[in-house]
């Protein structure tokens, strides 16, 4: 069976995104399936009243755009300048055959269920603090040097979270003072301990 790179390889085209556009909406017709080749995107939908809840980040080989119904549940948008693969569901089902197709599903629902676990684990119970730590945690092993940037920008990390901005912000500026991070600017910042952010991360 071709491998998920063959399959969009054969199929894909490269598409470039500008920073925060849409690459598709809320309700539109799930006919394509996407996967990241640089940059980030991410996926969110808005609430009758007024909230954002955002899906997940998607970066660098990450698929994303796979529905099960035929339409898509979230709207995704570039968070940065981003190069997608793009490829038609029709496309991949008549080189690789339906198995092809459910192959990717099952690919791409397995790490939507870690994620959704592990998202909602991070929401129920963990504390405000003890969730920016896991988040920036996370970013950290993202991006592997220190310091780290952040894509995102602190109403993407609030909406994520179930927090509201300022208490983001607040949160960050305790890690600060406790020694654990050290922001410098607002989308960058540096790991000064990284024992007690890993403590705090783990705490449930």
């Amino acid at each position: 069976m071709l491998t998920t790179e063959d399959l969009f390889n054969r199929v894909g085209i490269a598409m470039r995104f500008a920073k925060d556009e849409e690459i598709y909406g809320e309700g539109e017709a799930a006919d394509h399936v996407y996967r990241m080749i640089s940059g980030t995107v991410r996926t969110s939908r808005f609430m009758a009243d007024g909230r954002r809840p955002i899906g997940d980040f998607y970066y660098k080989g990450d698929i994303f755009g796979l529905e099960l119904g035929e339409t898509h549940e979230m709207a995704a948008e570039a968070l940065s300048d981003c190069a997608v693969m793009v490829a038609r569901r029709e496309a991949i089902i008549q080189l690789g055959g339906e198995k092809a197709l459910q192959a990717l599903v099952l690919e791409s629902t397995a790490l939507a269920l870690t994620n959704a676990r592990e998202h909602l684990s991070l929401l129920v119970r963990k504390s405000a603090s003890e969730r920016v730590a896991s988040f920036l945690l996370g970013m950290a092993r993202r991006g592997g040097d220190n310091p780290i940037e952040l894509v995102m920008g602190r109403q993407d990390i609030a909406d994520y979270l179930g927090l509201t901005i300022e208490t983001v912000s607040r949160m960050i500026t305790q890690l600060q003072g406790q020694g654990v991070v050290r922001f410098e600017g607002c989308r960058r910042f540096r790991i000064c301990n990284r024992d007690a952010l890993l403590e705090l991360a783990a705490a449930a």
